[in-house]
């Protein structure tokens, strides 16, 4: 089975290769690197930190974060170890530096998820709908740079959103708890 699924990653990476183009590595490389960190989201959480009428859900934002970053990065990809498809490329063929760590799940994209069912379930549509345009632009963008599977990434992001939604469910939680 996981034979399957590995050729099924590389049929994908090497489908995603024959669309590299000069402008399109630009665009992939700076949606990438707006995801390093998460520094995109942190951002994106500002406003909403500041802004008193949003800060209750800029608050369930940086908890979803958080767990998204325990669960995919602490311990899910120290128990996977999965090597990444740049490995195995020439550095002509490597559009980004390789990242030092493990490949699944995608920390970028359980991230950019858990934005996304944080969003889902606390903001209207039209900051919903950037935010999962942007997640799903990172998502991909990995995948581009080759720097990550596709499931890494479908993972990642299954992963993310369930840490966003369990953390609003959380924060409900602790927010009542202690009587806001």
């Amino acid at each position: 089975m996981f034979g399957r699924i590995q050729n099924l990653d590389n049929r994908v990476l090497d489908n995603i290769g024959r669309i590299h183009r000069p402008a399109l590595n630009k665009i992939m490389i700076t949606a990438s690197r707006s995801g390093n960190l998460g520094i995109i989201w942190w951002v994106i959480c500002t406003p909403f930190l500041i802004r008193p009428v949003w800060r209750m859900t800029g608050l369930n934002f940086v908890l979803a974060l958080a767990l998204a970053h325990l669960a995919g990065e602490i311990i899910i990809k120290h128990i996977v170890k999965r090597e990444r498809p740049c490995h195995s490329l020439g550095d002509e063929e490597q559009l980004i530096d390789r990242p030092r760590f493990y490949s699944f799940p995608s920390g970028h994209t359980t991230s950019s998820f858990a934005m996304v069912g944080v969003a889902l379930l606390r903001c209207k549509l039209i900051t919903f709908f950037p935010i999962l345009l942007l997640a799903t632009l990172i998502g991909f963008s990995r995948m581009y740079l080759r720097v990550h599977y596709l499931t890494d990434v479908v993972f990642g992001a299954l992963l993310g959103f369930t840490c966003g939604v369990l953390s609003v469910g959380l924060f409900d939680a602790i927010v009542s708890a202690l009587g806001f």
